[in-house]
């Protein structure tokens, strides 16, 4: 079971750190993603860390901006997001995925298990 955390209200230029904790497993053999979906919008790929530690990011403004990192032993990932934007303003989801190919983590059909999602906000 995976548990999204860390969200919130933050103005336009500020930063959040978004945690997802595993609870009755472990994540050391799965890749994490961060997915978010916006009111009236798909749910889309944001960033995802292999089990290896290589990472991908949706686009290069993301990649700029947030930084996915993971900690096997505290079966912790993630995601700092500098510089936000308004249009960031989504539910953040984290998701654990079995596959072994990185190019295959933006896409959610790769992920089997998904938290709950937190709110994240960001005012002009």
């Amino acid at each position: 079971q995976l548990q999204a955390s860390g969200g919130g209200l933050v103005q336009a230029g500020g930063s959040l750190r978004l945690s997802c904790a595993a609870s009755g497993g472990t994540l050391r053999q799965l890749a994490i993603g961060w997915f978010r979906q916006a009111p009236g919008k798909e749910r889309e790929f944001v960033a995802a860390i292999h089990r290896g530690g290589g990472v991908t990011y949706a686009t290069d403004s993301m990649k700029s901006r947030f930084t996915i990192t993971r900690d096997n032993t505290k079966r912790t990932a993630s995601l700092q997001m500098n510089t936000l934007r308004p249009d960031d303003t989504a539910i953040y989801y984290c998701a654990a995925s079995p596959s072994m190919i990185l190019s295959n983590l933006a896409n959610r059909n790769a992920y089997a298990y998904w938290g709950q999602g937190t709110l994240v906000t960001v005012s002009s």
